[in-house]
């Protein structure tokens, strides 16, 4: 099947996609944390996330200011036209942080999905020293199947906790993930397996795709993160 990148919203485009396409769902959606009261939650990523001193280092991005309830809504409305486009036993893996982990796992179960468990990314000790405080040093995968998940897959056993810091020169997207990280997580797929990714991004869960030997569709709104992701594929 042909690799492609659209560009529009998700919630658009998954519906146009034809159903049991995919043999995995490995996304980075909108978290709309960021802050611990409604208002905090509503100002734009810039003025929420940490950019290594610097606020205009990445592009804002859409779709990061629901409060919970809006935002489990539009998350189940969107993972319930994934369970179409996956096939049957298909794994699914979202990111996501404490704040919203509870939230993450209700939408997954509200869509359908069978809830397997909780991937943690270790962002190892360089990440928010406090004093007095525990570090926020990691980041979570709440991951799942539809339907019954055979343990004759082709698919290696995976780590329970993957370790990789933020590399700056390998961070394109405001919340973006290591390369390595996501060419770990993308062999959940089966091989010669086709990815879903409807939060792509700067393509970091697609190249990892193709770095791994999968193929794959991804869907970005942003006009910035398109292009940025258009190039890093096409370097491929």
């Amino acid at each position: 099947m042909k690799n492609q990148l659209l560009k529009g919203d998700a919630l658009t485009l998954l519906p146009t996609l034809e159903a049991c396409s995919f043999d995995a769902l490995i996304t980075d959606p909108p978290y709309a944390s960021g802050g611990l009261t409604a208002g905090a939650r509503q100002k734009p990523p810039s003025e929420k996330y940490v950019q290594g001193g610097k606020s205009a280092l990445h592009a804002d991005f859409a779709g990061d200011e629901r409060d919970q309830r809006s935002h489990l809504r539009w998350m189940v409305m969107w993972l319930s036209e994934c369970a179409r486009l996956l096939k049957e036993g298909a794994p699914v893996c979202l990111f996501t942080d404490w704040r919203q982990l509870p939230l993450t796992t209700d939408a997954l179960q509200c869509a359908g999905f069978t809830w397997r468990g909780i991937t943690v990314w270790d962002k190892t000790e360089g990440v928010r020293p406090q004093l007095g405080r525990f570090r926020n040093q990691a980041e979570y995968v709440v991951w799942g199947s539809k339907g019954s998940m055979p343990l004759q897959r082709r698919a290696p056993v995976l780590p329970g906790v993957i370790r990789e810091p933020v590399r700056k020169a390998d961070k394109l997207h405001m919340t973006g993930k290591p390369t390595a990280l996501m060419r770990q997580l993308v062999r959940i797929c089966e091989e010669g397996g086709r990815v879903l990714d409807p939060f792509a991004g700067s393509g970091t869960t697609l190249v990892a795709a193709q770095l791994e030997g999968y193929s794959w569709l991804g869907c970005e709104m942003t006009d910035h993160y398109v292009e940025v992701a258009g190039q890093r594929l096409a370097a491929l």
